[in-house]
């Protein structure tokens, strides 16, 4: 079974636009994978809001995970705030199974971002949750969030970009994806006399 560590961002203190922030929303989408996780047979270990990036790093390390995988939304330098547009996807440069993972992410996010020659994929050494960790990783900034156009794309788009990001996994683990509308639960079944009904 394909293991991976998720780690919605942790910064309560970028702020959105219209309300609410990076880790809230980060969270949303990470919410949203559950199911898809689950359905795919994609097991995770998630991080969370109250630690540090130190300990989510640490925690990442002391287990075996196939992929790190990091979810935030950008924002542009003070002189460039709310011009820039776009999902960036960054890996350590490195990392063959990092490069091979943000290559597949950037064609499933490219079906659902308004424009798709907007959506990139970047090679890093200084992003230290790429760097300092030790499974493959990579890191998406799903969009702009001080872009009002791309927050309310983020916002309005939660399953759909949760979706994206699965079905890039399912392909990354050469999975056939499968969605959680479809998964067959024996909780959706009454159980009488031990027959299934």
């Amino acid at each position: 079974m394909a293991n991976i560590y998720l780690s919605p961002s942790l910064q309560e203190f970028n702020e959105y636009l219209s309300g609410g922030s990076e880790e809230y929303y980060m969270n949303l989408i990470a919410d949203a994978m559950e199911p898809y996780l689950l359905a795919n047979n994609i097991d995770f270990t998630r991080n969370r809001p109250e630690q540090t990036l130190t300990e989510v790093i640490n925690e990442s390390n002391s287990g075996t995970y196939d992929l790190h995988l990091a979810l935030h939304s950008n924002a542009a330098p003070e002189n460039l705030k709310g011009e820039l547009s776009g999902p960036d996807i960054y890996y350590f440069e490195d990392s063959e199974d990092g490069r091979r993972f943000a290559e597949i992410l950037e064609e499933k996010l490219e079906e659902i971002y308004p424009d798709p020659e907007l959506v990139d994929i970047i090679p890093t050494r200084t992003l230290r949750e790429l760097r300092r960790t030790s499974a493959p990783s990579a890191l998406v900034e799903i969009a702009y969030h001080d872009n009002a156009e791309d927050e309310q794309w983020i916002k309005n788009n939660i399953d759909p970009i949760a979706k994206a990001i699965t079905e890039a996994l399912a392909e990354f683990f050469e999975m056939d994806f499968v969605d959680s509308d479809d998964m067959i639960s024996v909780n959706s079944y009454k159980i009488v006399d031990d027959f299934i009904i």
